[in-house]
């Protein structure tokens, strides 16, 4: 059946990208996934970023049951008793600043349409600033602002968008500068060049918190200020995709409680769902208040759906009752203090970063000229593979070779252990292949 069905895939599926295992999978719990074969891997990418109390929670399968029993869908027009009770929670508990007002759709992708939808009606306007390491989506809004990869082939972008060279404190666009010195030289030029080339139609800026798909980069406090001021000066909304910093991945309840600045609009969605598609946009009153009296739109097959809600509120439940916020900062340093203890021994670990447990973990030829080792990530990251962990390496050649590494936040520290080990036997016998070849 296992070969049948590989051959089913090959045959039937369209491929769209990214990583492609050679098995089929049949089950997932905690960290761990199994494959049609049976065999066992460590997921240090919790799915796709996505499965932040661990695969299959008790506590989703509760919530996925109880809404068997109540309802999975309904018209758009219906909103169910548990979307207004999540949408509650997120007021009360989870939402920085004024931020209240929240709709419920599926994706980052969906999230991040919203969101330019709202930031375009709300100004009357279409120029966005976006950063040069991002990713909000592939959908047709959310493209045109995603700069980490697949730009090309897909026809003409809407108009209106500027790039800001993303803050990268291992490869700084200008030398000689501290962190934050450069990042906001940065930030200088590119807000004069926007001001150059403008229309005056100024709608937002967007950002994410940590720059994930970019090479897990943290941009310094003082640059997601000066975004702030930026946007406020140009009379355009300040957007933040938390899709992979809000509930607690990175220490913090969210992107914008660990810098200290208020969006004025905020995307939410795989940490959310836990594994289920789940997104959310919140913004202030204020601004909804106006947006409604335009006559704002989104509605969908799947706005406000209640399996979802009932699924959010049962992963939001789980942070707070087993204090994950707090473990994500816990085992986030136990995570990094065990690649800074690999950086020691092995030349081409660049560099290790990131918050809580969102890490990266930056490879080099060497050291001195910290060119990417390309050849020697790819490498070992099918290595891993065939060892047992399944992690997400960055192989565009112009934003190095990272790995990304976000396990469940329900982690251990044996597991932990056990993925440090997988991954450094797999980086000497990458090393032995390497060299036996001559390309080490």
């Amino acid at each position: 059946m296992s070969y049948a069905l590989r051959q089913a895939a090959k045959n039937h599926l369209v491929r769209y990208g990214g990583d492609v295992f050679p098995n089929l999978f049949r089950s997932a719990k905690g960290t761990i996934v199994t494959d049609s074969d049976g065999r066992e891997y460590l997921d240090f990418t919790s799915g796709q970023m996505c499965a932040t109390i661990g695969h299959n929670h008790p506590a989703i399968v509760e919530a996925v049951n109880r809404a068997g029993k109540k309802a999975f869908h309904f018209f758009s027009g219906m909103i169910p008793e548990v979307v207004a009770e999540l949408g509650l929670k997120l007021a009360q508990d989870w939402l920085p600043g004024d931020i209240q007002k929240t709709i419920f759709v599926n994706t980052g992708s969906e999230a991040s349409e919203v969101a330019l939808r709202m930031a375009k009606m709300y100004t009357d306007g279409y120029e966005v600033l976006a950063l040069g390491g991002s990713w909000h989506g592939i959908t047709g809004g959310a493209s045109t602002v995603s700069m980490a990869s697949d730009r090309k082939g897909y026809g003409v972008p809407a108009p209106g968008v500027f790039v800001i060279p993303e803050p990268n404190a291992y490869r700084p666009y200008i030398q000689g500068m501290t962190v934050e010195e450069a990042a906001l030289a940065n930030l200088d030029l590119a807000l004069k060049m926007f001001d150059m080339q403008s229309s005056g139609r100024g709608a937002a800026i967007i950002v994410e918190p940590v720059i994930s798909a970019g090479g897990v980069l943290v941009p310094p406090k003082p640059f997601m200020q000066a975004l702030r001021k930026a946007a406020d000066d140009r009379g355009m909304l300040l957007i933040f995709d938390e899709a992979q910093t809000a509930f607690g991945r990175i220490g913090t309840r969210t992107g914008s409680e660990y810098f200290g600045v208020v969006p004025d609009i905020m995307t939410m969605s795989k940490t959310l769902g836990g594994g289920l598609p789940l997104a959310a946009v919140a913004t202030t009153a204020k601004i909804e208040e106006v947006l409604y009296n335009r006559h704002f739109t989104y509605y969908t097959s799947h706005v406000s759906d209640p399996l979802g809600a009932e699924v959010g509120l049962a992963v939001l439940k789980v942070i707070e009752e087993e204090g994950l916020v707090a473990r994500a900062n816990e085992m986030g340093a136990y995570l990094r203090g065990r690649f800074e203890e690999l950086q020691q021994r092995y030349e081409v670990i660049g560099d290790v970063r990131g918050l809580g447990l969102l890490v990266g973990v930056e490879l080099v030829r060497d050291r001195a000229s910290r060119a990417p080792a390309h050849e020697l990530g790819a490498l070992t990251t099918a290595k891993c593979f065939e060892n047992g962990l399944s992690m997400n390496i960055r192989r565009r050649p112009e934003r190095g070779s990272v790995w990304r590494i976000a396990p469940p936040l329900t982690v251990s520290t044996d597991e932990i252990d056990r993925a440090v080990d997988i991954l450094e036997k797999s980086l000497r016998d990458s090393f032995d292949q390497m060299t036996a070849r001559g390309t080490a």
